[in-house]
């Protein structure tokens, strides 16, 4: 239960630093790295929380708590601020964290994976 309970929490942190790393500019050239931070790490979690309880609601909670993250930081970011503007470098984080996480909570519903 504490693996769960601390998988979770790495969710919650990789969507803050996915945020917060979304809109990096290296040399003047964007470089979504929020973006292929959470692409690379949110599967993982999903699939050791997948070896925890192979539940969707419990598997899929590392991408539940990731999404959350990410939806009120873009609504309302500290001091009234918005950290995620509509552009490519935030679409392709949304759109590339989901799909990555559901991909992976596909595969442990499926039984594909087993750790």
């Amino acid at each position: 239960m504490l693996a769960l309970v601390l998988l979770v929490v790495d969710g919650v942190l990789l969507g803050a630093f996915g945020v917060a790393f979304a809109q990096i500019y290296t040399g003047g050239v964007p470089v979504p790295m929020g973006a292929v931070l959470t692409v690379l790490i949110l599967p993982w979690l999903v699939l050791r929380a997948g070896e925890i309880d192979d539940r969707p609601g419990v598997a899929g909670a590392p991408v539940l708590a990731w999404f959350v993250v990410v939806g009120v930081l873009a609504v309302a970011g500290p001091g009234g601020d918005v950290l995620v503007p509509l552009n490519w470098q935030s679409g392709a984080l949304v759109l590339g964290g989901l799909a990555a996480g559901l991909w992976a909570l596909q595969r442990v519903v499926n039984g594909e994976f087993r750790g």
